[in-house]
């Protein structure tokens, strides 16, 4: 016997005959003698709906009300899966981040969980009751509801599973598993059996949308074992033992994949690409200490992310030129301050472009390989396509490209890797 907990996402949750289907699937599970535990998100564009509606309300919305509002979608699918399920004959309840409680810190909107008091919910599970819990929600030291920020569902099943002592936490999604590149952009992408820690937290980051970046954070921090799955799969489908996805494991169990031969070792994992990044130039900023730092400092005060840094050779008049990318959506912001502190900072030019995109390559091979920056320059350079930034870290290589030449770059990356399938 096991103890699972189950997360399913909000398109897995749109309406009752998807729900219904999470129903069986979750059946399925605990018909196995399993102990679940399962954490839902709202269903598919319901949480957008409630947004608009306290714009609509207030456009100076209070945060601790907004929480209150838009905690209310994972409230529903919770209660609806838990009557589906007793529908089908199961024991089941709905706990809400309150009754558990979930107890988060930091603000509101954007709550991280401190802890879980689980004792209750784990002798409900003993006791056979399948358990159904709204992901996104917890609970601040003045007992306000709070949310984790948007993506915070599975951050939630994860925190569950951590405090339950879970031997597994599979996330259910529309996709199932983790690729090698985005299959509608290379039809020969391969699903990995299994990724570390480290190597699926720098895909998440840098574009890959299976899981929240957060969430897979929390899992390395506190070893939950992951498993990425598809939630559309047909009536009668065998459960999450007999169907697996892709695992998100430690170094240490990937290692022990390999040497049974159950994995091949891999120089690169995966190739991610992220749209929605823009690129910012000053131009002539004063080549002193310092003037970086007045770049940066109010960037950072708005909570600004900024990703890939580059600064010039200085030129002869004591004047660099810094480029670097913010997230699309904030690129207004981003020019609005800088164009605010010109003075302070002393440059001469913003010059900005909206039509870029990043290109990663990420692998813990990279640790003991030399030679995959220069692949992947070589393979661009044969195709013609212009890198404008670069930026780096242990396991990943990321550049900047002009945005029509996305889908181009990926796939010819994706083959110069040998990431391609046999046919």
């Amino acid at each position: 016997m096991a103890r699972i907990v189950m997360k399913f996402g909000g398109t897995s949750m749109a309406g009752t005959e998807r729900i219904r289907r999470v129903a069986n699937i979750v059946r399925a599970q605990a018909a196995r003698g399993d102990q679940v535990a399962v954490v839902v998100s709202a269903m598919a564009g319901e949480t957008d709906r409630l947004v608009n509606f306290c714009r609509e309300a207030n456009p100076l919305y209070d945060p601790a009300e907004y929480d209150v509002v838009v905690a209310s979608g994972e409230q529903v699918t919770s209660g609806l899966l838990a009557l589906t399920l007793q529908a089908l004959g199961c024991k089941s309840r709905s706990w809400l981040g309150w009754q558990l409680p979930i107890h988060t810190i930091e603000a509101h909107a954007k709550a991280r969980v401190e802890s879980i008091d689980a004792e209750a919910l784990i002798a409900s599970m003993e006791a056979g009751e399948i358990a159904v819990i709204p992901g996104f929600q917890g609970l601040s030291d003045d007992n306000r509801i709070t949310t984790l920020g948007r993506g915070g569902s599975d951050t939630s099943a994860v925190a569950v599973a951590a405090a339950i002592k879970a031997d597994r936490c599979d996330i259910y999604t529309d996709v199932d598993g983790v690729y090698t590149t985005d299959p509608r952009i290379v039809a020969k992408a391969k699903k990995q059996k299994a990724v570390t820690y480290e190597e699926m937290l720098e895909l998440a980051s840098v574009g890959a949308k299976v899981l929240q970046t957060r969430s897979v954070g929390l899992a390395m921090k506190e070893k939950v074992r992951v498993q990425v799955l598809s939630s559309f799969i047909g009536e009668g489908a065998p459960p999450a033992d007999d169907l697996p996805g892709t695992m998100i494991v430690s170094d240490e169990e990937m290692d022990e994949l390999v040497e049974k031969g159950l994995m091949e070792r891999q120089l690169v994992t995966g190739i991610a690409h992220d749209k929605n990044e823009a690129k910012v130039i000053l131009t002539r900023v004063p080549d002193r200490p310092g003037a970086v730092a007045n770049i940066f400092e109010p960037l950072a005060a708005a909570s600004i992310n900024v990703d890939m840094i580059i600064q010039n050779v200085g030129r002869d008049k004591g004047e660099t030129d810094v480029t670097f990318t913010v997230p699309q959506s904030d690129l207004a912001r981003a020019q609005a301050l800088l164009e605010d502190r010109r003075d302070a900072i002393g440059f001469n030019r913003i010059i900005t472009d909206s039509k870029i995109a990043k290109i990663s390559v990420v692998g813990v091979g990279m640790k003991s390989h030399a030679g995959v920056a220069s692949s992947m320059f070589r393979a661009l350079s044969d195709r013609g396509i212009n890198i404008q930034a670069i930026s780096t870290s242990e396991i990943k290589i990321s550049v900047m490209i002009d945005e029509d030449e996305t889908e181009l770059a990926v796939r010819v990356l994706h083959t110069a890797y040998g990431l391609d399938a046999k046919d």
